[in-house]
């Protein structure tokens, strides 16, 4: 593993543990050229996935860009870090499960907005805030009023 602080190739091993609720390898490392420590992780991918975009554009599915989204919809939140993290790997292992390698943007959007309507309905709010393209407070009301449950004389 290179040393992300000197580009050391041969960096040493210091302790490896299960991760994530035994599906990852925390592992952390040491670099003997610089003396830097770093961790790293160790995950099982079943297959490559790649991303359609709504564009048509293809990418190849990237954990962290989803694992960022998902961070920032949940800053701040009353959910631990390690809940999160299972989350995450719940949604890649479902999109692995798949059979697909090809899956649309508007697919992993979706479940990832029904996952963290279970956890955080701010994480939730906030997430599709992004995912739906909110552009003016109205959208906001309006997206918040359909998670309300109606009240008694309300029409439905």
């Amino acid at each position: 593993m290179r040393c992300p602080f000197c580009g050391n190739v041969d960096t040493q091993v210091k302790d490896s543990r299960p991760a994530e609720d035994h599906v990852a390898i925390r592992r952390r490392r040491f670099c003997p050229a610089c003396g830097g420590r770093f961790t790293t992780y160790e995950r099982v991918q079943l297959r490559d996935l790649v991303v359609i975009k709504t564009s048509g554009k293809r990418e190849d599915f990237d954990r962290d860009k989803l694992e960022r989204s998902i961070r920032i919809a949940m800053q701040k939140r009353p959910v631990e870090p390690e809940r999160i993290d299972q989350m995450i790997s719940g949604i890649v292992r479902r999109l692995e499960s798949m059979g697909e390698t090809d899956i649309s943007s508007k697919v992993i959007g979706e479940i990832v907005m029904e996952t963290l309507a279970r956890i955080d309905t701010v994480g939730y709010v906030r997430f599709a805030s992004v995912y739906k393209n909110f552009q003016e407070a109205d959208d906001f009301d309006k997206f918040v009023s359909e998670l309300r449950p109606p009240q008694p004389g309300e029409a439905e």
